[in-house]
């Protein structure tokens, strides 16, 4: 069985909606951030980077958001969660959730976890300050140039309105309003429809 470990408001909700979504046999184990579980061996033994997603398969364990999503999209290619037959779509489709992964995560990050990038707490303030105008940025580029309507590929949902829908979820502690974005907001209420998506919520978010 397919083991994925996540942590409630992570980017590996993404992954949980996929392993749903692909009707996979998986359990989803939760770490709690809170009290630093991330940070002990028996996590560190599984992901050292010490951070989620990490996936457990038969094959060995995988990290990384991108890397999950097509992983899982491959094994279980009759759920068509991406276009694995196709080459250059499915490029596109990374290069996709790449830029969520590699800048739009990066952007929120500034956030809350300056501690990364700076030493100072007037670093942290000004990165505080900054998101609103960097994730807007980044969303304006989703939302003119990626979405192609009424999913991201266009009339095929896909791994990529997981990925979105997870970051999207971040935008109001981000302070950018979703209505700025028309078509993200129709993906995001769409996806929220899906039952498949509102039982992994009931569980991703369950205390």
């Amino acid at each position: 069985m397919i083991k994925l470990y996540y942590s409630p408001g992570s980017c590996a909700l993404a992954s949980h909606i996929a392993l749903e979504e692909a009707g996979a046999d998986y359990e989803a184990v939760r770490i709690d951030f809170g009290s630093d579980e991330q940070k002990k061996p028996d996590f560190l033994a599984i992901n050292p980077k010490g951070r989620v997603p990490a996936l457990v398969s038969d094959k060995g364990i995988l990290t990384e958001t991108p890397a999950i999503l097509v992983f899982i999209s491959q094994t279980y290619s009759a759920s068509s969660l991406a276009p694995v037959n196709d080459p250059w779509a499915l490029a596109q489709a990374q290069a996709f959730n790449s830029y969520l992964c590699a800048t739009v995560h990066v952007a929120h990050a500034h956030g809350g976890r300056g501690h990364r990038w700076a030493n100072q707490e007037t670093s942290f303030e000004d990165m505080r300050q900054k998101v609103p105008q960097t994730v807007g940025d980044c969303f304006t580029l989703i939302e003119n140039d990626y979405v192609k309507g009424p999913w991201v590929l266009g009339d095929t949902y896909s791994i990529c309105d997981m990925y979105l829908y997870t970051v999207s979820r971040w935008l109001e502690r981000d302070r950018v309003d979703i209505s700025r974005f028309p078509k993200v907001k129709a993906q995001f209420e769409a996806i929220e429809k899906r039952p498949t998506v509102a039982r992994v919520l009931e569980n991703h978010f369950a205390d």
